[in-house]
């Protein structure tokens, strides 16, 4: 069943790169001065509360609205591990550290994603689909982490990760579309048709 565009995603611990993803634009579409709370703070105020300013409370009361679309996207598992988080900052870092690993985790696995990338080709028992499929997976996941490509530089290494079998198919692509403006999607779109024409003989 589709999940309702009102109710944040869901996370259960696990493809915690997509679902950072998804929770970030999610929040944004709510109201970006709340994704600002969830991303540089606020820090709840060292004194009480009798003593908060109108704009320290203006800020705790994002913070708290923040912190309800963060905990309606847990299950109880998750829930436990980040309750005792005040401000949702807190709870965004956390885990961050949880599930992404620290900076040197991180830039191990952001470095097995650029090899995978540097390496990729077109397998020979693979068809174009679950090639575009992979590739996406390895970009998608350096995206994630923050290591976004530019499309153009993604189209272009899409077209020449093709096999030897393909050059011809790949010189039709090059004549046939600007690969400055060209889109993956167009791009999947157009060698996908290609891949079938040869199947059938056309």
């Amino acid at each position: 069943m589709a999940q309702s565009i009102d109710k944040p995603p869901f996370f259960d611990g696990t493809h915690y790169a997509h679902w950072m993803t998804k929770m970030k634009f999610f929040i944004k579409s709510r109201d970006y001065k709340i994704w600002d709370i969830v991303e540089d703070g606020p820090f709840v105020p060292q004194r009480s509360k009798a003593e908060w300013s109108a704009d320290d409370r203006k800020k705790m009361k994002l913070n708290c609205k923040a912190l309800h679309l963060l905990f309606c996207a847990f299950g109880p598992t998750i829930y436990e591990k980040i309750s005792s988080c005040e401000s949702a900052k807190k709870v965004w870092d956390k885990l961050e550290v949880t599930y992404e690993g620290t900076d040197e985790v991180k830039e191990t696995k952001i470095g097995l994603l650029t090899l995978e990338y540097e390496n990729c080709k077109m397998d020979l028992e693979e068809n174009i689909e679950k090639m575009f499929d992979r590739f996406s997976t390895i970009t998608n996941g350096l995206k994630g982490y923050g290591e976004a490509t530019p499309e153009e530089k993604l189209v272009r290494k899409l077209i020449y990760s093709l096999p030897e079998s393909w050059d011809s198919k790949r010189t039709a692509i090059i004549e046939a579309k600007n690969l400055k403006t060209l889109k993956l999607d167009e791009l999947m779109g157009f060698q996908s048709r290609l891949w079938v024409e040869s199947l059938i003989g056309v």
